[in-house]
């Protein structure tokens, strides 16, 4: 296989690997009524005159399965990041003790599980659509490639067929996290 070949293949797995990365870090964002930092560690916190993210601030501990703390590494913290949690949309009412927070995860009722289960669908939907994205691209670049001339056809057709594989193989990883995900929302 020529060079200019394993180059675009190289650049779609990359891609691809990247697709599934952000569709697995979109899914850890839906809450299961475990507690989890993924909820809050990303949120915007307004400290310092600036806004940090809520992971540059605090550490995190899981005591049971249904409480996170989160403990500021300044004190002077403790305000900002209880506004931060209080102004988002996850629902949830952080208590302080004033060097700490605690948040309580309540349990999902059936009805919400199944919103969250159709929400995680269509995340996975999204993702698998990225990299059938990332397919469609580089296959035009082997189209290109082959229109350019010095690269044979035979080439080109295990190219291709090397990235359906990869596309199987990406969209597999994103449909094995969905179920995972399904069945941790299904769990009661």
């Amino acid at each position: 296989m020529s060079e200019e070949i394993e180059m675009v293949l190289l650049e779609a797995e990359d891609k691809m690997d990247g697709a599934v990365g952000h569709t697995r870090r979109e899914m850890a964002t839906i809450r299961t009524g475990r507690a989890s930092s993924a909820f809050v560690e990303k949120l915007t916190v307004e400290a310092y005159g600036v806004d940090m993210s809520m992971q540059e601030l605090a550490t995190f501990s899981v005591p049971e399965a249904r409480q996170l703390v989160i403990t500021p590494h300044d004190i002077a913290n403790v305000e900002p990041i209880e506004r931060a949690i209080r102004n988002s949309d996850l629902g949830l009412s952080p208590t302080s003790d004033g060097r700490m927070l605690r948040l309580s995860f309540p349990p999902l009722t059936n009805e919400r599980r199944k919103e969250l289960v159709k929400l995680v669908n269509q995340m996975a939907e999204d993702g698998k659509g990225r990299v059938r994205g990332f397919r469609r691209s580089s296959r035009k670049e082997l189209e290109d490639l082959e229109k350019e001339g010095g690269i044979g056809k035979d080439d080109i057709e295990r190219a291709e067929k090397a990235l359906d594989d990869l596309t199987r193989a990406h969209e597999d990883h994103i449909e094995s996290a969905r179920e995972a995900k399904e069945k941790e929302l299904l769990e009661v």
